[in-house]
């Protein structure tokens, strides 16, 4: 199984242009708060230079689902990632009112933390540090056996993918600061990381 990419937290044409040249197949807005947060408006904006077959994801935190379904149907992002401390009530409520695939991410700090969300009604699960965008990785070892496909993420970045693709089995990876200098996606960066992931090294 060839394993996807997401790029996540873009912010600039730039990093829109970026993307549309080395393809991952899925990118991020950040609509929760962060240093890489975009207004639905910018986040419009930057989807309407994006490349055909380029995912966008939503990555929100304990959003009303108002405000989430508003960009799913104006077609500003076609996937919901749920990043704060959502629970399974209000994914099975979200996903009663859109068709568009959610992913939801939890912390993996303890051995048998992703098994407790098997059975969850996400497409996906996203397995990251605690709390999210620290830039760490967690220890891999922790996820154990799981049948939901997950998107790994935490402090992934051009020197790690590689091992870590080969300790675990991601449907996706993720990544946002490891392709980042200064604070800023770095083209660079992103096209060797989509290089390494799909060559595997």
């Amino acid at each position: 199984m060839t394993i996807k990419v997401k790029i996540c937290g873009l912010t600039r044409p730039c990093d829109i242009e970026s993307v549309n040249i080395e393809k991952p197949d899925y990118i991020g807005f950040v609509f929760a708060n962060s240093r890489r947060r975009v207004t639905p408006a910018q986040a419009t904006e930057l989807r309407s230079k994006l490349a055909p077959g380029i995912i966008p994801v939503g990555v929100f935190v304990d959003e009303a689902t108002r405000n989430i379904l508003s960009l799913v149907q104006n077609g500003v992002v076609e996937m919901v990632q749920l990043h704060g401390a959502e629970n399974e009530e209000y994914i099975v409520k979200l996903k009663e009112l859109t068709t568009a695939p959610i992913i939801k991410a939890i912390s993996v700090r303890h051995a048998g933390d992703v098994q407790k969300w098997a059975s969850t009604a996400a497409d996906y699960l996203l397995l990251d540090n605690k709390g999210g965008g620290t830039g760490q990785a967690f220890d891999w070892s922790l996820i154990g056996e799981t049948t939901k496909p997950y998107f790994l993420a935490g402090g992934l970045d051009v020197n790690n993918i590689a091992t870590a693709i080969s300790q675990t089995t991601p449907f996706a990876v993720d990544v946002s600061s490891g392709v980042e200098t200064d604070g800023y996606k770095n083209p660079v960066k992103i096209k060797e990381f989509i290089w390494r992931v799909r060559h595997g090294k």
